[in-house]
């Protein structure tokens, strides 16, 4: 992890009970080689990478200069200094977030953060991914997970492998038992509202290739 937060897992579980031993462990070397080949067997790439850095690195290799780049919210992006790279504003790529914040009328803003999900690029973090081959991700509103089935051009979707669990019905239990309740956690701290399950993808098979791509790092990451 190059850059732990203040709402990083590491900061907010001691404030709750959860099953970390069961839902956020680095399985074993056999289980993430087979969980790889079951991921690229339903149409999507992956790329395996030892830490955050190398991730940051291939990101940058991925996305060429004067491309539309938008990403959800997520703690992963934060952790590996993806955040503050789109922050610094030190790239050559169009950020769509600069256009939705600097929008200040309401209706306009929803108009444009719509827009968002068909960037060339889209990044966002997963919040689970079963060994069968299945990407999972959820939040409130849909505004992370719209781009994932169709909108964008390219999908880059950024996890630890401690999101790995053996079945889908285990990714929708993750999903419940441990990645809510520290989103929840996070959601009342940062904006002082709850957040809730509202919009779930399960990305099972991508018939365009080359258009979603999972950069797995090997360290435990996000929720």
């Amino acid at each position: 992890m190059v850059y732990p937060s203040k709402y990083s897992a590491i900061n907010l579980l001691p404030e709750l009970d959860l099953d970390k031993e069961k839902w956020s462990q680095i399985p074993s070397e056999e289980s993430i080689a087979s969980t790889i080949k079951a991921i690229e067997k339903r149409g999507v790439r992956v790329v395996r990478l030892p830490d955050g850095n190398q991730a940051l690195a291939k990101i940058k290799e991925l996305i060429p200069p004067g491309s539309e780049v938008m990403n959800g919210s997520s703690t992963t992006l934060i952790e590996i200094g993806f955040q503050e790279l789109m922050d610094s504003g030190e790239h050559e790529w169009k950020d769509m977030k600069l256009m939705v914040t600097g929008e200040n009328d309401a209706q306009k803003r929803a108009k444009i953060r719509r827009k968002t999900v068909t960037s060339d690029y889209f990044l966002s973090g997963v919040n689970a991914i079963a060994m069968t081959g299945e990407l999972v991700g959820c939040d409130a509103t849909g505004s992370r997970v719209g781009a994932w089935p169709y909108g964008a051009g390219n999908l880059l979707l950024v996890a630890g492998t401690n999101k790995i669990v053996p079945s889908l019905d285990d990714a929708l239990r993750r999903i419940r038992e441990y990645t809510f309740p520290l989103e929840d956690l996070r959601s009342r701290n940062v904006y002082g509202v709850p957040s809730k399950i509202g919009k779930c993808v399960i990305l099972a098979n991508e018939s365009q290739p080359g258009r979603v791509t999972l950069l797995l790092i090997d360290e435990s990451l996000g929720y």
